[in-house]
């Protein structure tokens, strides 16, 4: 097996690849190049136009926020709406039950905390008034006066 000697034909073939290989190299390696180049040249420019691309999205982005706000803030206030109906369904319920059955409510508890209070306090006012007339230990009383002899007769 002694080795073989390339054909003029396969040594083209071989430098053709390689010179295309070497020319889409070199096409790449300008491509690049004509990309920084335009980057470089345009690029203030671009980034001006994103810019104000994207303000124009900033303010569509703020107004569909603030529509979602309105409308989750609308939502909110139906639902806490409809929960203090319920409550208070809730509420008139109990009550009743609560009625029913002889149990006080906070209001009549309430309104006897307040008549035991004017109660105490007329009491109170009774028990000052008696000792102010009562006489003070040790006082002499007065003596009947005498009635006269002359009157006797």
């Amino acid at each position: 097996m002694a080795g073989r000697k390339k054909t003029r034909a396969q040594a083209s073939g071989a430098d053709k690849a390689g010179q295309a290989m070497r020319d889409s190299a070199q096409k790449i390696w300008l491509a690049g190049l004509g990309a920084f180049e335009r980057a470089k040249s345009e690029g203030p420019k671009m980034f001006e136009t994103l810019v104000e691309q994207g303000r124009g999205l900033g303010a569509k982005a703020r107004e569909s926020a603030d529509q979602a706000f309105r409308a989750m803030r609308e939502t909110s206030q139906e639902a806490s709406g409809k929960w203090d109906k319920l409550e208070q369904v809730f509420e008139a319920r109990v009550a009743k039950s609560l009625n029913r059955m002889g149990v006080v409510t906070s209001r009549e508890v309430d309104g006897l905390s307040r008549q035991v209070r004017e109660l105490n306090e007329n009491v109170l006012n009774m028990m000052r008034d008696t000792t102010r007339r009562a006489p003070k230990a040790g006082a002499k009383k007065k003596k009947p006066a005498r009635k006269s002899k002359a009157r006797a007769k």
